[in-house]
């Protein structure tokens, strides 16, 4: 009996350091508003090369989102009007979620996203996407507004990046 309750406290020890260092790992790499936003490299569904600071001197919208994903899938119809309404001076830039690029293709068709700029990320769970991972994503979707200088606005609505766009 003894030797069953060392074990059980054992498991859940080695629990919380794994709960902790999760924590503060997340805590640590998440970026906050006004900081210049992290750059990465890495290839857009079309083949090409991508670079996010190459979008610097416009607004970028960073949409984290997956075709899987119900509440994404309802925003996705108001990123296309944002598309549209705002094309002259925002680049959307879309990370898809998903556990197999055909997903995405389908949502693509489905609502219409013409922007090139179209990430897909093949980790089922979002703490999996080393993207997402950078910039803190726990959930999606989230969108992250990036200044023309490359640097953070916030995490945002739609509300909220009319508005910003609305100033300019």
């Amino acid at each position: 009996m003894s030797y069953i309750r060392k074990i059980i406290k054992y498991f859940l020890f080695i629990v919380i350091i794994v709960v902790a260092v999760c924590y503060i790992r997340f805590k640590h790499f998440s970026i906050t508003q006004g900081d210049l936003a992290p750059d990465f490299e890495t290839t857009l569904i079309d083949g090409s090369a991508f670079k996010l600071s190459s979008l610097q001197g416009g607004y970028v919208l960073l949409d984290f989102g997956g075709s899987w994903c119900g509440p994404c899938l309802r925003d996705y119809p108001k990123l296309v009007a944002l598309d549209q309404r705002y094309a002259d001076r925002l680049t959307i830039v879309s990370v898809a979620l998903e556990k197999d690029a055909k997903s995405w293709d389908k949502a693509i068709n489905k609502f219409g996203f013409l922007w090139k700029h179209q990430i897909v990320d093949q980790n089922r769970f979002v703490m999996m996407s080393s993207i997402a991972r950078t910039y803190g994503v726990t959930e999606i979707p989230a969108k992250f507004l990036i200044s023309p200088e490359g640097k953070l606005i916030g995490k945002l609505s739609f509300r909220e990046i009319e508005e910003v766009l609305e100033k300019e």
